[in-house]
Parts: structure tokens; C-alpha cells; sequence
């Protein structure tokens, strides 16, 4: 029995039709695909097949047969991908993280400086909070992540690559937020809540303004494990100054 018996079995079954099998699948005459299953059914020595002017049906015998068809050829097909995983080099692996919210710009950043290696490394790519992109950064799931400076942890190094300036948020419906950029004199007096280092996506109750002038800013850094040997990592920190030229603009 060969390996071509299986698959010409399997075809004329999900086809349902010798002829449909032979001419849209397998790409062969249908006298020769006939001849083929009755060499399958000698071997095999039982009727597998009933033929009729509707097509093909299986038998109780080809329906038991036909699984471990299937089984055969699917264990072929994962024979010959091992095969070729095997034959080719392995792939260094790189897990990089963003704060969420700016994985859109500083992702096409990264890539650009690593362009030369993509081709042999696996990169996968992470956004999640500043604490929990560091968290990650401890336990090694990430090998480097552009997020905020969190001094909380200590076993980490943090270098900063831009700054984010910071804004206001206000509700929607608040009389500064019909301004483009809110001036800080005219926030005198108003009353102000605590951020959450978790803070999402805003609502759509919830706007954000730029502040007039030179607004404080927050340090963006790129941070890893002091104790990560990733030679990538270490290519990466090379280019540090051409990442920071690549650096979207604030704001």
C-alpha cells in the first residue's frame, strides 16, 4: 500500500464522486483514479467503496478505514514539517512589551532598528500596563519593554528614550473642555482626583487636553532585567540613540 492510495481514498470520499475528485483534486483521469481504489480495496480485501450513478458511499469497512487514513496522512505531513523545523537553524526568541496605548508608534521604531535580524528571530510582542510590563520584565516572560520608570523595582534598569508630556483629564462636559490646550492658571481652584497607574482607555465621558507652555513631562525608558544575557537585548541597547531619533513625537 502506498501513500498515494490513501490520499486518492480520502479525496474520492470528502469529493464524494470519482469524477469530482479526479478532475478537480487529484488532476487525473478518472479510469485512473477507479483503477487506484480497486488496488486499495484488493490489498486492503474488503469493499470499501459502493459506487452508484450519485456518486460513492462508504462502506461499514471504509468508514473504520477511513480514519486511520486520515491519521496516516496527517502523520506524514507532521513527519516531513519536523523534518524541515529540524533542518533549519533555531530562531533566537525576543519578547518586547509597550505600554499600552503606544505600541503603535514605538512598534514600527523597534522593527526599524532590528530590521537587519527579523529574519532569523521570533518576536513577540506585548502591551499591558508600566507595573505589570516590569513584573514581566522580572520573571523573564519579556526580555526588554518601553514603558515608565517604576524605581519599585530594584533588579531592573530603566533608560529613558523620550519624554510624554503630561495633560489634564477633565469630564466632557466641563467648560475647559471646549480649549484646545487648557492654560495651568485657569485649573486655580478646581478639584483634582488621584490617577490610577492602571488607568485604561478614557470613556467617552472623559477627555484630555495638552497644557499651554512647557508641560512637565514623564520619562518613556526602555527597561530590562540587569540579569538578562539576550543578545538581542544587547543589540537593541546598542542602537539606543537610533531608536530615540525614530521616537514619535510627544504629545
Amino acid at each position: 500500500m502506498e501513500l498515494r492510495h490513501l490520499k486518492y481514498f480520502v479525496a474520492v470520499v470528502e469529493a464524494g464522486s470519482l469524477t469530482v475528485a479526479a478532475e478537480q483534486r487529484l488532476h487525473t483521469s478518472q479510469p485512473s483514479l477507479s483503477r487506484q481504489i480497486r488496488d486499495l480495496e484488493q490489498e486492503v480485501g474488503v469493499k470499501l467503496l459502493t459506487r452508484s450513478v450519485t456518486g460513492v458511499a462508504l462502506t461499514d469497512a471504509g468508514r473504520a478505514f477511513l480514519d486511520h487514513a486520515r491519521l496516516a496522512l496527517a502523520q506524514v505531513e507532521a513527519a516531513k514539517e519536523s523534518a524541515r523545523r529540524a533542518a533549519q537553524p533555531a530562531k533566537q526568541t525576543f519578547a518586547v512589551g509597550f505600554l499600552t496605548g503606544i505600541e503603535i508608534e514605538w512598534l514600527p521604531a523597534v522593527t526599524r532598528v532590528l530590521r537587519d535580524e527579523l529574519r532569523t528571530l521570533e518576536m513577540s510582542v506585548t502591551s499591558d500596563y508600566s507595573s505589570d510590563l516590569a513584573d514581566a520584565l522580572m520573571r523573564g516572560t519579556l526580555d526588554c519593554a518601553i514603558l515608565r520608570v517604576e524605581p519599585q523595582f530594584t533588579d531592573l534598569k530603566f533608560v529613558p528614550v523620550a519624554q510624554e508630556p503630561l495633560v489634564v483629564l477633565m469630564p466632557s462636559d466641563h467648560p475647559l473642555a471646549a480649549r484646545a490646550v487648557v492654560d495651568p492658571r485657569s485649573l486655580a481652584g478646581e478639584s483634582f482626583i488621584g490617577g490610577s497607574k492602571k488607568a485604561g482607555v478614557l470613556p467617552w465621558s472623559v477627555v484630555s487636553r495638552p497644557l499651554k507652555g512647557n508641560a512637565p513631562t514623564i520619562d518613556l525608558a526602555v527597561g530590562y532585567s540587569k540579569s538578562n544575557s539576550s543578545p538581542m537585548l544587547r543589540l537593541l541597547l546598542s542602537k539606543l540613540d537610533e531608536l530615540r531619533a525614530l521616537a514619535p513625537a510627544p504629545g
